[in-house]
């Protein structure tokens, strides 16, 4: 009859721990990739010059795209329409095809925790490019058509 031999083997104590960390620690390292992968879809899609004096966030509702840009401190003063009942003049607004132009609004984009575009930098995004120079900020859509803004002057094109 053969009888069962049963051999016990010590297992260091470092192994052991070893066994047990190395889940624990994938775990972690998954949980910071979540994090950060987290933190980048709460970061608000847009940006905003060195200067902080223009501020531009991006907008995606119902399939359209949209990029609006205030300037803060100006000198130029556009004609307000009557159809406006709030501020006119400091904000413009480009979507991903059509014109672009000035918007009536009530609210403003400057000062919002916006991630600042380098001067020389570009922004796309959702068929909308953006440059940001010295001279101030110029956005365009896919059909060429967009805004320059800065402290001395705004041109729609």
């Amino acid at each position: 009859m053969i009888h069962p031999t049963v051999v016990r083997v010590k297992i260091p104590y470092a192994i052991r721990m070893k066994n047990h960390l190395a889940p624990l620690l994938f775990a972690f390292i998954l949980s910071l990739a979540g994090a950060a992968a987290a933190h980048a879809e709460d970061e608000i899609p847009g940006f905003q010059s060195p200067s902080k004096n223009i501020a531009c966030m991006y907008s995606e509702y119902d399939g359209h795209k949209s990029l609006r840009c205030d300037v803060g401190d100006k000198s130029w003063r556009l004609p307000k329409p009557a159809s406006c009942e709030q501020e006119w003049g400091n904000s413009f607004e480009v979507d991903a095809k059509g014109p672009a132009g000035p918007s009536c609004t009530g609210d403003t984009q400057i000062g919002q925790p916006l991630r600042v575009l380098p001067y020389g930098e570009v922004w796309q995004r959702g068929g909308i490019t953006c440059k940001s120079e010295e001279a101030g900020v110029t956005c365009f859509n896919a059909d060429r058509r967009g805004f320059a803004l800065s402290r001395s002057k705004q041109e729609v094109f």
